[in-house]
């Protein structure tokens, strides 16, 4: 399931890269799969007896999906899959254990800081801010919304581990969807003909998206409900590679070796924090 989510995960973000509306490709992916949920979610709200802390995590987990696809959707707008998805799927990983050192006096093995090392390595080789011809190549924002995806990937990661002790995994992805789509609602200009023109020139790539989307997390939460996330979140990073590749080749993307070789010194980097970090 784990492996199943990390590679789905890189697909959709292949495909909402591709689409010519990011954001209305992202928005339409989460309609299906919100619809069929929601009696299901409405039942489960209204029979649940969680305590006060369960509610108030289910909407901090709603708000931070919804962060999470605006920072998503700018990324994937401004800059380009090989380069931006292996640094958010790294940041979130490094920033993890690094919190856990600082703000509650964790301790890491040397495993771990070389892992830690070897993200930031490849964050840096990825993004080109090292070399000076490439400086101003890379927009600050493309950074920005890179890292914001980052730190909001680890943030919904551990509240929702903490709200399957509440609720399914079903209605977490519902919470999931609903704060996805209300973060990309500014964006979306309701009733007008590219809805049609997007369906109709991109439909296969949504119908795959709408599967894909919500399905990768789906397996990923059902996986967090049965296994530590010390062992699962490292093996779903898979996609860091999968999806840089898929920019390089599918997508035609510049710099190829290069984002490969960071794409896969940050995947190095991850396995080391998460099988070795402690």
């Amino acid at each position: 399931m784990v492996l199943g989510s990390g590679m789905a995960h890189a697909v959709w973000n292949m495909l909402a890269k591709k689409s010519e509306n990011k954001q209305l490709f992202l928005f339409i992916i989460y309609i299906p799969t919100s619809l069929i949920l929601l009696p299901g979610f409405i039942a489960e709200i209204a029979a649940a007896n969680p305590p006060l802390s369960g509610y108030i995590l289910l909407f901090l987990s709603l708000f931070i999906q919804a962060g999470y696809a605006y920072f998503l959707s700018k990324s994937l707008t401004f800059g380009d899959l090989s380069q931006v998805y292996p640094m958010m799927r790294g940041i979130s990983t490094f920033l993890l254990p690094l919190c856990g050192v600082v703000l509650l006096n964790e301790r890491l093995s040397v495993w771990g800081w070389l892992g830690l090392g070897l993200i930031a390595l490849g964050f840096i080789l990825s993004s080109g801010i090292s070399m000076k011809k490439q400086r101003f190549q890379v927009p600050r924002m493309v950074l920005f919304n890179t890292v914001a995806v980052g730190f909001c990937t680890m943030s919904y990661v551990m509240v929702d581990k903490v709200n399957l002790q509440h609720f399914s995994p079903t209605l977490l992805l519902e919470i999931s969807n609903i704060g996805f789509m209300l973060g990309l609602a500014p964006f979306i200009r309701f009733g007008e003909v590219r809805w049609l023109r997007e369906m109709r020139e991109h439909g296969k790539l949504v119908a795959a998206g709408a599967i894909l989307s919500p399905g990768s997390y789906l397996l990923f939460l059902f996986a967090m409900s049965m296994s530590p996330l010390t062992y699962i979140a490292p093996l779903r990073e898979i996609g860091t590679v999968f999806g840089t590749l898929m920019g390089v080749l599918l997508l035609k993307e510049g710099k190829g070796v290069l984002r490969i070789v960071s794409a896969s010194i940050i995947f190095t980097g991850i396995l080391l924090v998460g099988m070795l970090g402690i």
